[in-house]
C-alpha cells in the first residue's frame, strides 16, 4: 500500500474513533454546562425517586426532571465558584445528608432481603378477624349533665317527642348529637362498661327507661339494630397489612442494632 495512503487511512480511522467517542459521550449526557457534562444518569435517578414516592411519570415530569438536573448543575457550579463547598456549615450538612442516605439504603436493603410473605399477612388478617368477630350494635343516645334533665327527656319521648330532635337540641355529645344521637355500628367493648351493659340489655327498638350514668354524664340509650361484625375482605386490606408488618420488622431490626451497639450513651427511652 502507498505509504501516504496508509497514513491517511490511519488519520481517518483515528478521526472516526474520536467522533464515535464524542457521539457516545453525548448520548450519555443530557447537556454540557460551562464545559462540564451533565450525565443522563442524574435524570434517571431523579425519576426513580419520584416513582418510589408514588408519582406517575409523564412526559411533562421527564422534561421537568431534565430541567431540574441542568439547573442544579448551574447552581452547584456557582456555589463551588464562591467557595461554599469549603465552609464548615456545608461539610456538617453533607455529613448529615450522607448518613441519611446510608440509613435509608440500609433499611431499603433490609426490606428487600426480608419481605413479608403472603402467609404471614394472611395469618395476621385471620388474627384480627377473629378478634373482631361478634355482634355489632347500632345505638343512639342523648347525653346530658343532670339526671333530672335526662328523666324529663325520657318523659317527652314517651309522650311523643322525636328522639332525634331532642338529641340535636339537648345532647352535649356534639358528634352524635348533630346526627340525631346516632352512634353507627360498633362492638359493645367500644363503650364504657355502664353504657355497654345498658345497651346490650335492650331489644331492637327499645330505649332505656331510666338514665344511664357514666363518667360523661347521663345517657338515654336506644338500640336501633344489631348485626354480625363486619370485616373487610383479605384482598382489600392485604397491602396495608403487609406494610404494617414490614414496619414492625424494620423497627425490630433497628432495636437489634441498637442493642448490639457498644456505646456509653444512655437513650431516653
Amino acid at each position: 500500500m502507498n505509504p501516504k495512503l496508509q497514513a491517511s487511512c490511519r488519520v481517518l480511522s483515528l478521526a472516526l474513533s474520536a467522533l464515535a467517542l464524542t457521539v457516545s459521550a453525548q448520548a450519555q449526557n443530557i447537556a454540557v454546562v460551562n464545559g462540564k457534562p451533565v450525565p443522563k444518569a442524574r435524570v434517571e435517578t431523579l425519576i426513580q425517586q419520584a416513582e418510589k414516592a408514588g408519582q406517575k411519570v409523564s412526559p411533562e415530569m421527564q422534561q421537568q426532571a431534565r430541567d431540574q438536573v441542568v439547573l442544579r448543575e448551574i447552581f452547584t457550579q456557582e456555589a463551588e465558584r464562591r467557595g461554599i463547598a469549603a465552609s464548615a456549615d456545608y461539610r456538617a450538612q453533607m455529613e448529615l445528608a450522607r448518613q441519611s442516605i446510608l440509613i435509608r439504603q440500609l433499611f431499603d436493603d433490609f426490606r428487600a432481603k426480608n419481605p413479608v410473605t403472603d402467609e404471614a399477612a394472611k395469618a395476621e388478617y385471620d388474627k384480627f378477624k377473629a378478634q373482631a368477630s361478634g355482634t355489632e350494635y347500632r345505638a343512639a343516645h342523648i347525653l346530658v349533665e343532670k339526671e333530672d334533665e335526662a328523666k324529663d327527656l325520657i318523659k317527652q319521648i314517651k309522650a311523643g317527642a322525636k328522639f332525634e330532635d331532642l338529641a340535636k337540641k339537648s345532647s352535649k355529645d356534639p358528634g352524635s348529637g348533630a346526627n340525631g344521637g346516632d352512634l353507627d355500628f360498633a362492638k359493645s367493648d367500644a363503650y364504657v362498661p355502664e353504657f355497654s351493659k345498658a345497651m346490650t340489655a335492650l331489644k331492637k327498638g327499645e330505649m332505656t327507661e331510666t338514665p344511664v350514668k357514666t363518667q360523661f354524664g347521663y345517657h338515654i340509650i336506644r338500640l336501633d339494630d344489631t348485626r354480625e361484625a363486619q370485616f373487610p375482605a383479605y384482598d382489600d386490606v392485604k397491602a396495608q397489612i403487609k406494610q404494617r408488618l414490614e414496619q414492625v420488622k424494620v423497627q425490630q431490626f433497628q432495636e437489634e442494632l441498637r442493642a448490639k451497639a457498644k456505646t456509653d450513651y444512655k437513650f431516653s427511652q
